[in-house]
């Protein structure tokens, strides 16, 4: 890997290389032979970690102050930038070719077109208060590994999107039509609340629990929402909650509310 001898400690003088030790070059090394991003980096946080007291050590009769700070200030910036290069990392994973294409599948103009959200983009839905229509790779397989996706979300007159969340994407929503409320909850139990209008955008932090409603009583509400993700995944909370077969005594006491209530629950939400 590019820069793994940067950690050999036979690069360093005798005394440098006997104050780093061989724990330290074993790990670092070995960390190198392992061709990955989180293993590359746990060599360059070790090293950042040690070669600062490496110098005060090397130093040590004539330091100051001056030094010590810089060193710790070192070490902080290097904990910071590799904590957020691990963070970026966390979405979805890199590719090393241009596009990903599945066994049998031969890619001209039309694999990259896709065109089943024309009606979606039309009003309201047919035959529900609420639909949503998807552009992730299960429905459009050039997606893997783009990071990308959409969904177009079509209200009836007084349709709702219940709470949700998506765990591995933040969702920047687009009002195309009508207007909307919708509103987020952070981990604070803030609840963030906007009317959007034709044009307004909002976006929903990745893993927040958020909805969206159409309060007009006549008018139908379309949004097209975009997510930094080619698979996004939504946990609807009603369904989660009171239709995945939670112990409805678990979830009385969880709710401070008595059995026959639960039971309404679970059955509205497995109907």
């Amino acid at each position: 890997m590019p820069g793994c001898e940067l950690w050999n400690v036979s690069n360093y003088s005798n005394r440098q290389a006997f104050l780093l030790g061989r724990h330290a070059d074993l790990v670092l090394n070995n960390a190198c032979r392992v061709h990955s991003f989180e293993n590359f980096f746990l060599s360059v946080l070790l090293h950042a970690y040690l070669y600062p007291t490496l110098l005060l050590s090397h130093a040590s009769r004539r330091s100051t102050r001056h030094q010590e700070k810089m060193a710790s200030n070192a070490w902080l910036t290097l904990a910071i930038v590799l904590a957020t290069l691990l963070g970026t990392h966390a979405a979805d994973p890199d590719i090393t070719s241009d596009f990903i294409v599945p066994d049998g599948v031969t890619p001209d103009a039309d694999f990259f077109t896709f065109k089943e959200l024309k009606q979606s983009l039309r009003g309201a839905p047919n035959d529900a208060p609420f639909k949503v229509s998807k552009a992730s790779q299960l429905e459009f397989p050039a997606l893997m590994g783009q990071s990308v996706s959409y969904a177009v979300l079509q209200f009836a007159a007084g349709g709702i999107n219940p709470p949700h969340i998506h765990p591995r994407s933040a969702e920047l929503l687009l009002v195309v039509q009508g207007w909307l409320q919708v509103g987020l909850v952070d981990s604070n139990s803030t609840l963030f609340a906007q009317t959007l209008q034709t044009g307004d955008m909002f976006v929903f932090p990745k893993g927040l629990v958020h909805f969206q409603a159409n309060k007009d009583p006549r008018y139908p509400a379309v949004a097209l929402s975009a997510f930094g993700s080619a698979n996004a995944g939504t946990v609807p909370l009603p369904k989660t909650l009171f239709g995945s077969g939670i112990d409805e005594d678990v979830l009385a006491k969880s709710f401070k509310t008595d059995a026959q209530t639960i039971d309404k629950l679970v059955s509205a939400a497995m109907g």
